[in-house]
């Protein structure tokens, strides 16, 4: 099984009184997810699921790939790691999946993949890591940050 943690490209900081759910990506942030959808495209697997996050930045991040996605609320701002495990069905479930949500969730999922324990690992905005599960084994395959695509 591959899965595939991105985080949600550069948002706007929430103005007073605003949902955190509705802030939606900067300029810079949509530059930044167009940039790693660009590479993803040429890079993933052939049978892929997407879960996207309910937040308007999240789903923003995913339409820049322009493939057909999920939204799933247990991957939300307020998602534990074992609500983006069961969203993904990791490490049972077969093919690629590819989670595009939040920090400090993915991180700490990051860090429960490759030390065994969870930790506040930063992943930074727009970043997309790449894991493959081989044998019981988790591989770190890429990290990908859009300011080093310049290129895509």
């Amino acid at each position: 099984m591959e899965l595939i943690l991105w985080r949600h490209a550069e948002a706007v900081d929430a103005e007073f009184g605003q949902p955190d759910l509705t802030r939606h990506l900067s300029e810079r942030g949509e530059k930044q997810a167009r940039r790693v959808a660009r590479w993803f495209r040429q890079q993933h697997p052939g049978k892929l699921r997407i879960v996207v996050s309910p937040a308007h930045r999240t789903l923003q991040t995913a339409h820049a790939l322009a493939m057909p996605f999920e939204v799933e609320e247990r991957i939300g701002p307020a998602a534990d790691v074992a609500d983006l495990i069961a969203a993904a069905g990791w490490p049972e479930a077969g093919g690629s999946v590819l989670l595009i949500g939040h920090q400090p969730t993915l991180g700490r999922l990051a860090a429960l993949l490759l030390s065994g324990q969870e930790a506040d690992w930063a992943i930074k905005k727009g970043a997309l890591w790449w894991f493959s599960r081989r044998d019981r084994e988790t591989v770190l395959s890429a990290v990908i940050a859009p300011d080093k695509l310049k290129s895509y």
